[in-house]
């Protein structure tokens, strides 16, 4: 689906979806549970439903009571496979990194698949750690399939890769018969995504002990129990309304936790860094999520942003650093891209153009918020990518003002 958008003003009062980060990690601490867990405050986007899709073939049963409300009926630990189950993980890389170990030490292994770039995403800190621990795993084709005992003992990682993997062994490792130990090698970076996911474990009262110095976690073999929990509105698709804001728009934001442990809190503070004339420097290692948006307000600053430690963001749903800098560009603006770095020179306004979501949600997102401001019609190319993780994003939209069209 290809859309035009006519420059108008975004005003009105919204309350943005649920939290995509915290729905993965409460549905799947449900799933491990036995009993039946209430999880509240859910939205249908095509990475949850990858989730729910993963944790029905580990054995998990789900119904939705009421809209936004699911009762999860829990696997209870481990149990024999006659083969080992199939994981289709659509193109979210938190449901495949996160399910690698849990269907180790579940069902002996699995085969996952995905679509669009999810199976070229880097998988070698899990690899490394199969290497030692006897692990079997074949790549080919886009299918990854993973075989052995997940074992209790110690598990080291690299702080500085994704915090994904550290999540998908802090579910995992409980179910083990005895106590392991998640050691970080490097400086532990996204540690508030890591703090959404020991939130998680708390609410199914599994809990992972920090080790001295922050350098990892110890975990002892607990049961998931069942609970009654309510996903928070979610910081990361909160900072595009605050882009629309920075950009002219009038939004009144609700229902957002400030004492959240969703790192893109940073967002609110990061407005106010920007809208200060000069340089800016922000290191976008623990907020990934937030590059588009920032990058769309630093396009119409006074003064030169630069975006750091960004690296990971060529595995994304796209290439983000490049497609961000051309989605920039292609709108009027001037951005430069670097091996882990974005550099943009603000202008006073943005002229329009045609972009090419490439696939990717957030890219879209950022050139709709983009739109609202230009002197001139903005077309976006693929702008049906929003379902992956904000399938209601065109209808909020067009009720907050926008003027949007479908080619």
């Amino acid at each position: 689906m290809d859309v035009r958008i006519f420059p108008h003003p975004l005003c009105g009062t919204l309350t943005p979806p649920p939290s995509k980060s915290i729905a993965h990690r409460l549905l799947i601490a449900a799933a491990l549970g036995g009993g039946e867990s209430t999880v509240r405050g859910i939205a249908f986007s095509q990475d949850i439903e990858a989730t729910l899709r993963c944790m029905e073939a580990l054995g998990a049963r789900w119904r939705q009571s009421e809209p936004g409300t699911l009762r999860l009926g829990g696997i209870a630990g481990s149990r024999p496979f006659p083969r080992l189950p199939r994981f289709d993980c659509g193109e979210s890389g938190s449901t495949l990194r996160f399910l690698i170990p849990i269907a180790l030490a579940v069902a002996g292994g699995g085969v996952f698949t995905g679509r669009g770039r999810l199976m070229e995403r880097p998988q070698a800190p899990y690899f490394s750690l199969f290497d030692e621990k006897g692990i079997s795993y074949t790549q080919e084709d886009g299918v990854l399939t993973v075989r052995g005992t997940l074992r209790p003992g110690e598990y080291r990682l690299p702080g500085n890769v994704s915090s994904q993997f550290f999540t998908g062994l802090l579910f995992a490792l409980p179910l083990l018969a005895g106590e392991s130990t998640i050691v970080s090698t490097t400086a532990l970076e996204s540690s508030d995504y890591i703090s959404m996911t020991l939130e998680a474990l708390e609410q199914a009262g599994v809990s992972a002990a920090a080790l001295p110095g922050g350098r990892g976690f110890r975990v002892s073999p607990l049961s998931y129990q069942p609970f009654d929990a309510a996903v928070e509105a979610d910081w990361s698709q909160a900072g595009f309304w605050y882009a629309a804001n920075f950009l002219g728009g009038q939004l009144t934001l609700q229902g957002l936790n400030p004492h959240s442990a969703q790192g893109d809190t940073a967002i609110a503070d990061l407005y106010w860094k920007l809208a200060r004339p000069g340089d800016a420097g922000i290191d976008m290692s623990g907020i990934p999520d937030l590059l588009p948006p920032l990058s769309v307000m630093a396009a119409v600053r006074n003064g030169t942003a630069r975006l750091t430690n960004a690296a990971r963001l060529r595995m994304k749903e796209s290439d983000r650093l490049q497609t961000t800098a051309a989605m920039v560009n292609s709108l009027g603006g001037s951005a430069e891209e670097g091996p882990d770095f974005l550099t943009i020179h603000g202008k006073p306004t943005l002229s329009g153009g045609t972009v090419d979501g490439a696939g990717d949600h957030r890219i879209v997102m950022a050139a709709a918020i983009a739109a609202a401001c230009c002197t001139g019609p903005t077309t976006i190319l693929g702008a049906e990518a929003v379902s992956k993780s904000y399938p209601d994003f065109w209808e909020e939209y067009k009720r907050l003002g926008g003027d949007v069209h479908v080619l």
